[in-house]
């Protein structure tokens, strides 16, 4: 149903004429919003003119690069932010908690490198050095085994408290390879996702939007829910179960990004004790009807506790998957699972095998800067930063909600530990802008902007109280150049009304599914 309605969705974009008053905003407002976003596309052309610059040579040939630049803000908006008010994606240092744009700008991280950066580019620069240096007289020999691997596994043996260990190339290859024996050791067909989890990117894992062809063997349930688990117990032909821990920030939504943002109904909460009862169910289940349940702790794997959401939910798995942090900063997927689901091969029948092999499986430096990781992982000081870090990050979001409510400012935290994101109890067609606010008060966000901000664990009291005051200052000055504006009129359902009915006329006046021009051409009205 998903791609089909994303088929059927024409494309349209807000001219000048219409761009600062789709909310039927008085002239004054308008005229605010126009003239502060000027002022933002003035100083980012003076501020990140050389990052903009390289940024703007790779355009056309780099297809992540043409991706996230299109997918910032809602298409509608796309066009005009694309060409009056441009983002750089070069940056060329770290230090601490900070990364320099080409320009010499100092940003507060908050992207957490897709969620490698768990304790801070420092860290990882040492992890990679140390552990390039401990491998160089090897060098890039493949298939053989340098003899660190050995203790790496013995220290994720101890940490996922399972028996056997596969090394890939990412994490999405680390699910696909747990899916896949779940499946060859049950004899049964079907894996289950839940609403919104993120997996990785191949087939079976994204039935909808962004694969182009049909999941036939998935089942997609919704979370915390007890249908759910009526489903596992009454189908026979379900291998395994996957669960992201990070679903638990907002449950059956997929991940927040600005791309959507066209109302304020984006909602996040989360609640350890509910979700901690939700796996004890499924794990119930799970074990009654001999189903594989997976943990794909790849992008919160060591986050939230030294053994990962296992430990922190107190929930054991049949595998777990783990990446982005483990290899010290260096590309990795890692499956850690029981011997009877890892295995593959069988005893009595020797041409009934499950092929997985990777090139660069196990490569000497990616072992060297993960036994670096693991050593200091286990070491007083990392062990030390464990300690309280829920009451250290809630308090954190705790005070810069009061801080925001306190300035009547219309935007939330909601935080899983120290990943974040933002939302907006106040109906607005306009909270994709924040993000470039954000940037010009000196963060530097991911591509989905708000939706996710990722701190690493080695921010001070100091530095957490320098991104708050950016996120306050950059909010107030939003709000002066109109953006928020609201009436009584302007709920989230009347937005939603006002898409679809932009959406329709689009769709008319094109006569087909092709692309047409301004929602205000002639052809439209």
């Amino acid at each position: 149903m998903a791609r089909r309605f994303a088929s059927w969705v024409p494309f349209y974009e807000y001219d000048d004429s219409s761009f600062f008053g789709i909310d039927a905003a008085p002239a004054p407002v308008v005229a605010a919003r126009r003239a502060g976003f000027s002022r933002l596309s003035a100083l980012f052309a003076d501020r990140f003119r050389r990052t903009v610059e390289q940024t703007a040579e790779l355009a056309g040939s780099v297809s992540d690069l043409e991706f996230t630049s299109r997918y910032r803000v809602p298409f509608q908006f796309s066009g005009y932010v694309r060409k009056h008010l441009k983002t750089g994606s070069f940056v060329q240092s770290s230090e601490g908690v900070t990364v320099t744009d080409l320009d010499g700008n100092r940003f507060y991280d908050v992207t957490g490198s897709y969620g490698v950066n768990v304790f801070g580019y420092d860290f990882y620069k040492e992890c990679i050095d140390a552990g390039a240096a401990r491998v160089r007289e090897l060098g890039p020999v493949l298939g053989a085994y340098h003899p660190l691997t050995a203790q790496n596994v013995r220290r994720l043996l101890a940490i996922s408290g399972l028996d056997e260990v596969s090394f890939h190339m990412s994490g999405t290859e680390a699910v696909m390879q747990a899916v896949r024996l779940a499946r060859y050791h049950t004899q049964r067909s079907h894996l289950v996702r839940f609403c919104g989890a993120y997996h990785g990117w191949w087939g079976d894992v994204q039935p909808g939007v962004g694969n182009p062809v049909a999941a036939r063997e998935t089942y997609t349930l919704k979370d915390m829910d007890a249908a759910a688990l009526k489903v596992l117990r009454t189908r026979r032909d379900i291998a395994c179960v996957l669960v992201n821990p990070l679903q638990a920030l907002h449950p059956n939504t997929g991940a927040p990004g600005d791309s959507t943002l066209l109302d304020s109904a984006r909602k996040a909460h989360f609640d350890r004790g509910a979700y901690t009862e939700w796996l004890k169910a499924l794990r119930a289940v799970c074990t009654e009807r001999g189903i594989a349940l997976i943990f794909d702790e790849v992008f919160v794997g060591f986050r939230l506790a030294a053994g990962g959401a296992q430990e922190y939910f107190g929930v054991r798995a049949d595998m777990v998957t783990y990446g982005k942090t483990v290899a010290g900063g260096l590309p990795v997927g890692v499956l850690c699972g029981k011997h009877e689901l890892m295995r593959r091969f069988r005893d009595d029948r020797p041409a009934d095998i499950c092929f997985a092999r990777g090139t660069f499986n196990s490569h000497p430096y990616v072992m060297g800067a993960m036994h670096e990781f693991l050593n200091r992982l286990e070491s007083e000081p990392v062990r030390a930063v464990y300690r309280g870090l829920d009451e250290l990050w809630n308090g954190r979001a705790q005070r810069l909600n009061e801080r925001l409510a306190a300035a009547a400012l219309p935007v939330r935290v909601a935080n899983l530990s120290s990943i974040w994101t933002l939302y907006y109890p106040q109906p607005s067609g306009y909270n994709w802008m924040l993000q470039y606010y954000l940037r010009a008060a000196g963060l530097a966000l991911s591509w989905v902007g708000t939706g996710r901000l990722i701190f690493s664990l080695n921010y001070s009291e100091a530095d957490f109280a320098a991104v708050a005051d950016r996120i306050v200052s950059a909010a107030e000055e939003m709000r002066r150049d109109g953006w928020w504006w609201t009436d009584p009129q302007l709920t989230n359902k009347a937005i939603k009304r006002r898409v679809l009915k932009e959406m329709l006329q689009a769709r008319w006046a094109s006569g087909s599914t092709s692309p047409i021009g301004s929602i205000n051409s002639p052809r439209i009205k």
